[in-house]
């Protein structure tokens, strides 16, 4: 897979945030996808979409600082800016299998002003 298409499947999983379009980010994960964060640590596929989905109806765009391949994994830094105008800053790691995401890890804390 190019470097191109990878980049474009990290851009359409969080653009699937700000539309509410969860099948875009259905079809961009692996079945056996696991996600990674401080609260969340190593939950599977259907607990994401439990606990993370929800989310989306409170993000209204990213503005990606960074989005670069390396080998199988994506890194992405960005900064959301949330339906209530509050703004965050994160950068996650996706790891891909093929065309498709099987890892993120994510790193925050970061409140923007």
């Amino acid at each position: 897979m190019s470097p191109h298409d990878r980049l474009q499947v990290a851009r359409d999983a969080y653009g699937a945030y700000v539309s509410g379009d969860r099948s875009v980010l259905e079809q961009a994960l692996t079945d056996d996808f696991t996600f990674y964060s401080p609260p969340d640590p190593g939950i599977d596929r259907a607990a994401y979409f439990e606990r993370c989905w929800p989310n989306s109806e409170t993000i209204a765009a990213f503005d990606f600082k960074r989005l670069v391949e390396s080998g199988d994994e994506v890194l992405v830094t960005y900064e959301s800016t949330k339906t209530d105008g509050r703004r965050f800053r994160n950068t996650e790691v996706l790891t891909f299998e093929g065309d498709k995401i099987r890892k993120v890890e994510v790193y925050f804390g970061w409140d923007v002003e």
